[in-house]
Parts: C-alpha cells; sequence; structure tokens
C-alpha cells in the first residue's frame, strides 16, 4: 500500500539516487527529474516516475526535494522557466538539499512564502556511504512547523536531523561542517604522507590513531580509500570548492579571517587545475604525492 504524499525529487547524483532509493523502499510515489536521464534508469527501474522538466516533476506534489550541483543550479530548478515555482501547488513544501548559498535560501523562502509554499533549507553531510545507509546528517532552516511536517519523511535517509533556525540557518550550519572538514582533510594527508614517508605500515598506523583524539570521520573513511588509490568520489572536488568559495564569501560578509580554509581552498584549487575536479574529496592526498 502506498504513502499518501507525492514526492518529487530534483537531483539524482551520487546522494540523491540512494535518498530516492529509501523513499521508494518507504512506498511513496516519486516523480523524478535529473539532467541526464539514462543516469536515472536504475531509479525508473525500481519504480520511480519520470518527469521531463523540474515544473512538472513538481506539478500536484506534497513534497519537492532538490538536490543539484551550484547555487546557480539551485536557482534555474526553482525559479527558472521550467522551475518549480511554474508548478508547484499551494500547500506544497519544498526541500532544498543542495549545499548553497544562504542567501540564495532566504530569497527561496520569501518566494515560496508568496506563493502558499512551505520552504526548507536542508544540506546533509555524510556522503554516499551515509545517504546509502540512510544515516544522513540533515540540518534544518526555515519554519518549524513545516520542519515537523517533514520530519518523519527525513528520517528515512538522515539519522541526526537539527532544526537549526529560520531560512538561511540550515546553509550556515552546513558551512560550518564543511569549514571543519577542509582543514580536517589537510590533517589526514599530511599524517598519511608523513607515516609514508617514514616507512610505517599505515593499516597499524590507522589502527593506533584513529579511535583517539586525532580519530575523526575523514580518517576512518576516505584515509582507507587514499590508501588504496581510491579516488571516487563520494563527493566531488568541485562541488567541494563551490562550497569553500560559499563559506569564504559569507565569512568576509561577517568580518571573520578564516586562514585555514583558504589555505585548503588553495590546495583543492591546484588539484582541479591538474584535472582531478570530478574525483573525490580525497584526492588531496594526490597534492602530498607531487
Amino acid at each position: 500500500m502506498g504513502q499518501s504524499k507525492k514526492i518529487a525529487f530534483i537531483g539524482t547524483g551520487v546522494m540523491g539516487s540512494s535518498i530516492v532509493q529509501h523513499l521508494l523502499k518507504a512506498n511513496y510515489e516519486v516523480t523524478i527529474y535529473t539532467r541526464t536521464k539514462e543516469k536515472a534508469q536504475e531509479l525508473l527501474n525500481q519504480g520511480a516516475l519520470w518527469a521531463e522538466t523540474p515544473s512538472k516533476a513538481a506539478e500536484n506534489k506534497d513534497i519537492i526535494f532538490t538536490m543539484v550541483g551550484f547555487p546557480s543550479d539551485v536557482e534555474e530548478v526553482y525559479c527558472g522557466e521550467d522551475g518549480i515555482f511554474q508548478a508547484a501547488k499551494k500547500g506544497a513544501i519544498v526541500i532544498d538539499m543542495t549545499t548553497s548559498e544562504p542567501s540564495l535560501a532566504i530569497k527561496l523562502y520569501d518566494e515560496a512564502k508568496k506563493n502558499g509554499i512551505g520552504s526548507l533549507d536542508a544540506p546533509v553531510s555524510g556522503g554516499d556511504i551515509g545517504a546509502k545507509n540512510g544515516t544522513l546528517s540533515i540540518m534544518v532552516g526555515g519554519d518549524q512547523d513545516t520542519f515537523s511536517e517533514v520530519y518523519p519523511i527525513l528520517q528515512l535517509f538522515g539519522s541526526n536531523i537539527v532544526y537549526q533556525g529560520g531560512a538561511g540557518a540550515g546553509q550556515h550550519t552546513k558551512m560550518c561542517n564543511q569549514i571543519l572538514i577542509t582543514t580536517n582533510m589537510i590533517g589526514v594527508c599530511e599524517s598519511i604522507s608523513y607515516g609514508l614517508k617514514a616507512g610505517l605500515d599505515i593499516e597499524k598506523v590507522f589502527q593506533s590513531i584513529s579511535s583517539g583524539a586525532a580519530g575523526s570521520w575523514s580518517l576512518s573513511n576516505l584515509g582507507p580509500r587514499m590508501i588504496k588509490g581510491d579516488l571516487e568520489p563520494g563527493f566531488y572536488i568541485k562541488h567541494f570548492l563551490k562550497d569553500m568559495n560559499i563559506a569564504i564569501n559569507e565569512a568576509e560578509r561577517m568580518n571573520l579571517d578564516l586562514p585555514g580554509l583558504k589555505l585548503s581552498k588553495e590546495l583543492y584549487t591546484t588539484l582541479i587545475e591538474k584535472g582531478y575536479g570530478e574525483k573525490g574529496t580525497q584526492a588531496l592526498i594526490k597534492y602530498y604525492e607531487g
């Protein structure tokens, strides 16, 4: 027996496709739109419905999720000619899970409100693993009652779901998250590089250091990928760089200097110049391999 709420999901990339699978497993009717239909074929095989545009996907839906690449993509799928706001019904709720600009989240919230639509900014953390396992951290901005209404659905793919405050608060929280990851990734790569140069067995080093004060998600989950040379994306470098730029711009607006974040941006920019933009954030190890 199906669930009563009809859902649209726009942007079924690495994480989006896993989230859609959780929704389908819970018997929701899910209509999807993504730029390349072929990439969504597996989801269509599993029972997802296809729409030709974001506005067609949004028609008559109760909840519309978006998870696209850049703030410009977010603006396009909501406000463009074939955008969500052209078709979303009054009383629908839009939930943007893209990591995007706090100022854009506020703009979307205001636009939605004018049309009698609820709006949440709900970026996530946990990468491809968290999306697959349904253990994502979801940080949410918007109206509390809108959040309460969709909370049971967010629980299908998130295990740490926190209401952060008004519109934009979810995106600001995600910036705190990304800032921490950027500098932590430098530490993980430098630690591994040092261990290898010293001739140590890195697996044994991990045994000693990963459960103590030096432990981190990046060390435990991405460290082993670095050692194997597995650079496939749980999260793309090109999107990570986008997040760093948003964080740096927001920090400047608040007169806050973040030298660690700036250094990390410099290192990742070098990797993009070397052609690693489509790889996962763990490819930072390549910087240290020369």
